[in-house]
């Protein structure tokens, strides 16, 4: 019997990447994009890719029992920015959202999961199709991070887990000991912008994933543009949680990052 995976495609390239992997595993890949949010490489891929807009929860399970999906994953983000501005909800997601205490993310996808599990389709953790593109624990680019840099991360990893605990973000940038900037709804690379220019110069930045993680969905995200965003604002560590922090395009972020001078390093859960 041949094996069917869905995909709910956010932004970014991890959805495709996701794709190809599954894909190469034997795979047949039906894909669910978000006009103006994923990445139209999705089609390259997936045996067929639908579009729809954000908040069309009845169309997408729709889609999903029509091509007789019970196996699927969410993959790439969805910024609020996006569901503030180009959301088009249906019945079903208003109904959602008139039921759910909050709208914080996990809140809201948790939601989204039980109402497709409703429907017999069941979201699965997406490392589970592609394990290798988590970070390693370890320093992972030629310069490792001076003792005042390990001191801010050490003082970062607290704060970073406290407003992951609030579900408010996922990443903090510091310098000495002090809270430069918090990331929220406008996402990583502006908060490393946002911080990287109040630090001028030398910012650490620490992302983790938020305590009690639904691996489901949301694990931190980091890639080439996260390296870019540090060059941007000559930023000089980046530390994310080891085995749970996704990688895109890791020979390139490293690349990047040793021609800027940048340190990246995976922190165990014990640091963490």
């Amino acid at each position: 019997m041949q094996k069917k995976l869905g995909i709910i495609a956010g932004d970014g390239r991890f959805p495709v990447l996701l794709a190809e992997a599954a894909r190469d595993n034997g795979y047949t890949i039906i894909a669910v994009a978000h006009t103006g949010l994923s990445s139209q490489d999705i089609e390259k891929i997936a045996e067929r890719t639908y579009w729809i807009h954000i908040g069309e929860i009845s169309r997408l399970i729709d889609i999903f029992k029509q091509e007789g999906i019970s196996e699927a994953v969410m993959a790439g983000g969805v910024s609020k920015k996006f569901m503030f501005r180009d959301a088009k909800p249906d019945l079903r997601a208003l109904s959602l959202l008139f039921k759910i205490k909050d709208r914080k993310d996990d809140t809201l996808l948790r939601a989204l999961a039980e109402e497709l599990r409703k429907e017999g389709i069941m979201i699965h953790e997406a490392t589970a199709y592609i394990n290798s593109i988590l970070v390693e624990d370890g320093t992972l680019t030629k310069r490792r991070p001076a003792d005042d840099e390990w001191n801010d991360i050490e003082f970062g990893l607290e704060i970073a887990k406290d407003i992951g605990r609030l579900d408010i973000g996922q990443c903090v940038v510091v310098k000495n000991r002090a809270v430069l900037a918090v990331e929220a709804i406008e996402g990583t690379d502006e908060a490393i912008r946002r911080g990287g220019r109040l630090a001028n110069g030398g910012a650490v930045v620490i992302k983790v994933c938020k305590p009690g993680q639904d691996i489901r969905f949301d694990l931190p995200t980091v890639g080439p543009t996260t390296i870019n965003s540090m060059r941007e604002v000559d930023a000089r560590t980046l530390a994310v949680e080891a085995g749970m922090t996704i990688m895109i395009d890791k020979d390139d972020m490293i690349r990047s990052a040793d021609e800027a001078g940048i340190s990246i390093v995976g922190i165990t859960n014990d640091q963490a």
